[in-house]
């Protein structure tokens, strides 16, 4: 029985060793995991990201009701900040495509 016992032990730790030296396999099932994570923070991200788009689009409406009803005759100033962004960009664009002339 201590010679079954020894083959079986022995079967066991052969095993052992041929699963930590499959490298590959590891990868492949680690990758796999990765996989499956990195998709489940996908989903994870885009329900928050819905989430997000909701509620501004709630704040927004009810920020718009309240300019609506409380500025009966006047008008509603919009921020300056799109314009001075589509200028900035519209800057770096030209700084760019002096430099890249010079060359």
């Amino acid at each position: 029985m201590t010679d079954r016992t020894s083959r079986s032990q022995l079967g066991e730790t052969v095993e052992e060793l041929a699963a930590r030296m499959d490298v590959k396999g590891r990868a492949q099932a680690r990758a796999a995991d990765l996989r499956d994570k990195a998709g489940a923070m996908t989903v994870q991200l885009r329900s928050t990201a819905a989430q997000a788009g909701h509620a501004a689009h709630e704040r927004a409406a009810h920020a718009g009701h309240k300019i609506h009803d409380g500025a009966a005759g006047t008008v509603a100033v919009r921020h300056p900040r799109p314009a001075l962004v589509v200028g900035a960009v519209v800057a770096v664009a030209a700084v760019v495509a002096w430099r890249y002339a010079k060359r």
